[in-house]
């Protein structure tokens, strides 16, 4: 497979190589990537725990000589080189210890190996980040993520996770458009790390965990990352529960099958890991997950034993913990648990485990996404979108607390309430999309299609949608203007 440019007309790779992609993530599906070099004694193993790094900037309008000053003017950069080099952002003093952490991965790792240990690290990096960096030529981040992403050295260390590009809300975004940031992150990461480092990445973390549960949604969610290569992803504990019950899922520690129907009656199913408890970032910078991990002893399941896996993931660059505890801590843990009966995992590198063990995706508990127990009690699948609507309505009605705006890591933040003032110019940019770009075939590979496709990307990332009204809102408009803008003059 050849490998693809970075940069194509000045914007990122992240269109018109489907081929490549679909190739690259069709390969790795059957295939054991892991395991087969993972040097990890799973039999000896009663608990092991998997510790997971997000890592997002949002592209913002604000690099030109004013730095933030006219945001109608100035070209869309990484917020990352606004925080270094604008006088005006507050948060400018952090700005070398959050390029410092994006770039610590793969510092971490290469010594660690050379002792004889074995670190375990899985990274999301959303695509807005990545092309900041491109931008501001932080070769030294991506090389040193290059190194324990591809040399054969390093690579069973570091597990990456796909995500959306544009860092979106999947239950508030038009599904069609999730299906283009799902692509667009794969290829992206193709031509900074190459197909074969595509090929193995199988699991999948939504932006801010956010998980549909309006059942159409949910449903074309889950068929999206089974079309695009992932087998598993990562959920909120409290955005899933047990079809039966209502309930959240007794097994948090074991891998959890994820079953979504539409209301046609289709169907679709994925494996997720099951993040437990809140945001608070000093869970992982104080690697709790191992000392929980160490607790657990192999569990009684279905009449054999089997291996939990205490699953946590956080902001990597996030906080004083994150920044300044974490790499202490993290060291110290992989340190310590090599070699040990707790060992620190990837997590394909777990099910790649079970798998040999003599279990399949069938075997584990079902849930479904929250609140979909309710609508279920009363719609029955196969009888329609406008029945369901209706269905959902009517709960609504009788319970202001019911929506179907999906779950996230928190519940206290709605993405669509009060960002009505976002979300419209942003879903007119996407109709307008489909309607004069996706709808009469112009070619992915085109610099048009591209360009409209950066923008809509952009204009939805979640940034734009969590601060409250004010600077940043005020971006995401601008962008959703430059979107429509480019969609009504150049098609």
């Amino acid at each position: 497979m050849s490998e693809l440019p970075e940069f194509i007309d000045g914007l990122p790779n992240i269109s018109g190589w489907d081929r490549e992609r679909e190739e690259a993530t069709r390969r790795g599906r059957d295939r054991t990537v892991f395991l087969h070099e993972s040097g990890i004694d799973f039999a000896r193993a009663r608990g092991c725990c998997a510790v997971a790094l997000h890592m997002h900037q949002p592209l913002i309008p604000a690099g030109g000589p004013g730095r933030g000053s006219d945001p109608r003017r100035e070209p869309l950069v990484g917020n990352l080189e606004f925080m270094l080099e604008s006088p005006y952002e507050e948060d400018r003093h952090n700005a070398g210890i959050y390029r410092w952490c994006y770039r610590r991965p793969g510092e971490f790792i290469p010594p660690l190996v050379h002792e004889g240990k074995q670190p375990r690290l899985t990274l999301d990096y959303t695509g807005t980040l990545l092309h900041g960096l491109q931008q501001l030529d932080a070769n030294d981040v991506l090389d040193a993520l290059r190194s324990v992403t591809c040399d054969p050295r390093y690579r069973r260390c570091v597990e990456w996770l796909g995500t959306t590009w544009g860092h979106t809300v999947a239950p508030s975004t038009p599904p069609q458009d999730f299906r283009l940031h799902v692509t667009a992150w794969q290829n992206h990461f193709a031509s900074l790390f190459g197909l074969e480092a595509l090929s193995r990445v199988r699991g999948f973390m939504p932006s801010e965990l956010a998980l549909p549960n309006h059942p159409d949604v949910a449903y074309e969610f889950v068929k999206t990352l089974r079309d695009c290569g992932y087998q598993w992803l990562i959920v909120q504990e409290h955005t899933v529960e047990n079809p039966d019950t209502g309930w959240g899922s007794p097994y948090l520690h074991l891998p959890n099958r994820m079953v979504c129907t539409n209301s046609h009656g289709e169907t679709a199913s994925i494996l997720v890991l099951i993040k437990t408890r809140g945001s608070d970032t000093k869970i992982v910078g104080h690697m709790q997950p191992h000392d929980e991990a160490a607790s657990q002893s192999r569990w009684d399941y279905k009449g054999r034993k089997i291996l939990p896996m205490v699953t946590q993931i956080a902001d990597g660059e996030n906080g004083h913990v994150m920044m300044n505890e974490f790499p202490n801590t993290y060291l110290d843990v992989v340190r310590r648990a090599s070699g040990t009966d707790v060992p620190l995992v990837n997590p394909t590198e777990y099910l790649e485990y079970l798998w040999a063990d003599g279990w399949r995706e069938e075997d584990f508990p079902v849930v479904q996404p929250v609140r979909q127990k309710r609508i279920w009690e009363r719609f029955r699948a196969g009888d329609g979108p406008e029945k369901l609507a209706r269905t959902i309505e009517d709960l609504h009605r009788e319970d202001y607390h019911f929506h179907v705006e999906g779950g996230s890591w928190t519940n206290d933040i709605s993405w669509v309430y009060g960002y009505e003032n976002v979300l419209g110019p942003m879903e007119k940019a996407s109709a307008l999309f489909h309607e004069k770009v996706r709808r009469p075939g112009v070619p992915p590979a085109e610099h048009r299609y591209r360009n409209a496709l950066f923008h809509l990307l952009t204009a939805q990332t979640s940034c734009f949608r969590y601060w409250g009204q004010g600077r940043w809102t005020d971006y995401g408009r601008e962008i959703s203007r430059r979107a429509l803008e480019i969609l009504t003059h150049d098609f």
